[in-house]
């Protein structure tokens, strides 16, 4: 172990001074491998609205949770360094945004240690990753089945909720997924690379120069911009510490969820890069063969993070919105109102009567403070501000209740 930890520090100190002589001879990566660096894509003027709110998990830590858009609901499990508020100035995740909450309404957090979730936290194993799932699925998505969504190791979690909780997962998408981290694999050379990225991770994850980070970083998104690259390498530096995200590293190469692939019951939809250079495509092949009702799609990149510009995004959404069963368009069927839940609908038919809280609440045998909690995700849904906003949207577009 000794031995091995000494290698890793080597390849990791290669790493560095390799960074660091590109760096004060301005040789610039592209020079390098000219296919790396891409032109950034020029994003729209749109500023995206989400809601952020905060709850409180059974081990008291405060995780950070965001819902947009609207549309039948997709939650997605926590991955690899999120900011819920700076992923919406990315040119790295932006795109991911955009398109999930122009079809879904679109649910995501920081994973604990992370983002604006609790930095300082007790335990960040991958029990703990399945456990903040449940409680943010309860709280955002409390009724009603869902489409879970993994990115990385975001599939571990959402493998172990859709086991749990066979009733609530309509659709199960895994991108860039594993079923085993690298102590878990057998392959030993592998866990040797990962070790040596820990050890940088812990050596300079907040030093002033980037090269220790873009080392990690590049790995991610090879095919990426200079802009794009500097904007993850900051990230990097705005979301956790050097301390806790190699307590996240390590916790991510023990992941092992092979004894519950067998029981996923849900449809699932498995992509995988067949470049990706933090995943290696044996493991979303693995996942899909394990999982008896997965369908397998391979996409060509190499990027861990699908970028704007590369055909395999435009691939990825389509191939989202076919198994999904939804076309690219905004369901026709029932207009906004098909984002609600039946139970819901059951409280906008009451609002449409023009009863009080306690009045529906009493009709639908549920408390007071349900009611209100209800139709809090229910203007939200609607975009809306008011009771009479929703009387007046519900009235304008022929809302019957269920059958709308």
């Amino acid at each position: 172990m000794v031995g091995m930890r000494a290698s890793s520090l080597c390849l990791a100190l290669c790493a560095i001074r390799l960074m660091s002589r590109v760096r004060r001879s301005r040789v610039q990566l592209s020079d390098i491998c000219p296919e790396v660096l891409q032109t950034a894509p020029t994003y729209p003027v749109r500023a995206m609205q989400q809601s952020i709110r905060y709850l409180k998990t059974r081990d008291n830590v405060e995780l950070a949770w965001a819902a947009m858009g609207k549309g039948p609901p997709l939650l997605k499990a926590a991955n690899w360094l999120t900011h819920l508020q700076y992923d919406l100035e990315s040119s790295v995740w932006r795109h991911w945004t955009e398109f999930f909450s122009q079809h879904f309404r679109f649910i995501r957090y920081d994973e604990r240690g992370c983002g604006m979730t609790q930095w300082n936290v007790p335990d960040v194993s991958m029990p703990r990753w399945i456990d903040d799932l449940e409680e943010v699925a309860q709280v955002a998505v409390p009724d009603g089945p869902m489409t879970l969504f993994g990115i990385s190791q975001g599939a571990a979690a959402c493998i172990g909720y859709a086991v749990r909780h066979p009733e609530r997962v309509s659709h199960l998408i895994l991108y860039g997924g594993y079923a085993t981290g690298w102590a878990r694999r057998g392959d030993a050379e592998g866990l040797r690379r990962y070790q040596a990225i820990v050890e940088l991770i812990n050596l300079g994850w907040g030093s002033d120069n980037a090269a220790f980070r873009q080392v990690f970083t590049s790995r991610f998104a090879p095919g990426a911009s200079a802009e794009q690259l500097e904007w993850f390498n900051e990230l990097c530096r705005r979301t956790t510490t050097p301390q806790i995200a190699t307590h996240l590293m390590l916790a991510r190469s023990e992941v092992d969820v092979r004894d519950l692939l067998s029981q996923v019951k849900a449809p699932t939809l498995v992509i995988h890069a067949d470049g990706d250079e933090v995943t290696p495509l044996a493991a979303g092949r693995e996942l899909a063969a394990g999982i008896p009702t997965a369908e397998f799609v391979q996409l060509e990149s190499r990027n861990h993070v699908l970028l704007a510009h590369e055909p395999a995004w435009v691939r990825f959404k389509e191939v989202v919105m076919e198994f999904v069963g939804r076309s690219a368009q905004v369901e026709q069927s029932g207009g906004v109102f098909a984002a609600l839940s039946d139970r819901e609908r059951d409280v906008v038919t009451g609002l449409v009567a023009g009863h009080s809280n306690l009045e529906i609440a009493a009709r639908l045998n549920i408390s007071d403070k349900t009611v209100r909690n209800m139709l809090t995700r229910i203007f939200e849904k609607l975009e809306v501000r008011s009771r009479a906003q929703a009387i007046v949207l519900a009235r304008e577009q022929g809302f019957s209740g269920r059958g709308t």
